[in-house]
């Protein structure tokens, strides 16, 4: 597959719809650096927790944001559940949100050597952080399903929770996700949206190929 630009793909969707599956697999059979970038705002929280700080102190969170940096994103902890509960709500700071904009749109411009491109999923990055990317992708999933899928992965961490409390949560974090004043979740006006209710992560990885294909083949890739 041939581009005539870098690449920058965006993708964006709620929390277990399987974006961060797809960009994993995208980066891999496409050359690309990739980046979640909900890990930096895991990070962010990794800092508040360790430090006893309010998690919805505004001030606190902005400053542990200005301080983190691309190399937090690789310790373990940031995989755990508390820190992931945390990060939900730190990233409904607008403070917080402004302060890594910079750090996720840097990545995006400086490609490494060996990389055709990137690709990075989150939640903003077609309409805030990436807003000229070369490829958009929204992923939607039924709530249900999501909680599903997100109960799964937690059995298989070894940690319990019953599924109506795992839909509960997720309800509630995508109520917050998509009613903030700042960079709310909501598909790009130019993404390629795709549910993935009914999709297993191969066909949801062929129909975002194929999108990528399609957009090249017809010089979409601008």
């Amino acid at each position: 597959m041939n581009f005539s630009r870098p690449l920058v793909i965006a993708i964006d969707g709620p929390a277990a719809s399987g974006k961060g599956t797809l960009a994993r697999r995208l980066a891999e059979r496409l050359g690309l650096a990739h980046l979640e970038s909900g890990l930096l705002y895991r990070a962010v929280a990794l800092r508040l927790l360790r430090e006893g700080a309010d998690l919805e102190d505004a001030k606190a969170a902005e400053a542990a944001a200005k301080r983190v940096t691309a190399a937090e994103i690789d310790h373990s902890e940031l995989r755990s559940e508390e820190v992931s509960q945390a990060a939900s709500l730190v990233s409904s700071i607008p403070a917080v949100r402004r302060a890594l904009v910079r750090l996720q749109r840097e990545f995006a411009e400086r490609l490494p050597a060996d990389k055709r491109g990137v690709v990075i999923d989150g939640r903003d990055i077609g309409t805030v952080i990436c807003p000229d990317a070369t490829h958009k992708i929204f992923l939607e999933a039924s709530p249900e399903v999501r909680a599903e899928r997100r109960a799964r992965e937690l059995r298989q961490k070894g940690i319990e929770r019953i599924y109506s409390r795992v839909l509960q949560d997720m309800k509630e974090r995508d109520a917050r996700d998509r009613g903030r004043a700042v960079s709310p979740l909501v598909p790009a006006e130019d993404a390629f949206v795709l549910d993935t209710t009914r999709l297993d992560e191969d066909a949801a990885f062929q129909a975002a190929l194929s999108f990528i294909q399609s957009r090249n083949a017809a010089g979409g890739a601008r």
